[in-house]
């Protein structure tokens, strides 16, 4: 299997699945809780959301309930962002989001996968990063694959399945998203 400096591998049977286990054990505890709230407890889900990442999150970071996540702690939130409701990350591989980054409901972020191959598949978990630099717009339902980096002020069209790194300024949309023009202000 091919491996970048920036995968992390986890194999079964090994401390650092132990680890992760733990750690998805913690998360499904912390956002049982949180999902339990409404949009008018924005703090507390806040606090909740903090305590999952491990770093205070900005007063003006707003998550929509319901949220599912594996992880949490690699997670990284900009100020100013917004994650509708009921959205999925799956954080192994890191999941860096930047400054005023607009989420929809029901994407999936998922930086976790596994091996191709049938006799490796079961026992191998593979993480790559994913970055989604400033400004970009998720859309309802997008999912974003491990690897990829979505460019600066770029909009994920719905339903969309990115696979590949998104340009800077560009609209993208499709399965798997192609580049479909560029955007700016006009």
């Amino acid at each position: 299997m091919p491996n970048d400096d920036r995968s992390k591998i986890i194999y079964s049977r090994t401390p650092e699945s132990a680890a992760m286990l733990a750690n998805i054990k913690r998360a499904m505890t912390i956002t049982a809780t949180l999902n339990r709230l409404t949009f008018n407890d924005a703090d507390e889900i806040r606090a909740l959301f903090s305590e999952l990442i491990g770093k205070k999150v900005d007063e003006s970071f707003l998550l929509i309930p319901p949220f599912y996540t594996a992880g949490g702690d690699e997670i990284s939130v900009g100020n100013n962002v917004f994650v509708n409701q009921n959205c999925t990350f799956y954080d192994l591989g890191g999941l860096d989001i930047a400054d005023d980054v607009m989420i929809g409901p029901n994407v999936s972020i998922i930086t976790a996968g596994h091996p191709l191959e049938p006799s490796r598949r079961r026992n191998t978990t593979v993480g790559k990063p994913i970055v989604i630099e400033k400004n970009v717009w998720i859309a309802a339902g997008a999912t974003i694959i491990g690897g990829v980096t979505v460019g600066e002020n770029s909009v994920v069209a719905a339903g969309s399945v990115v696979t590949k790194d998104v340009p800077p300024n560009t609209l993208v949309g499709g399965n798997p998203a192609r580049v479909i023009r560029s955007i700016g202000d006009h």
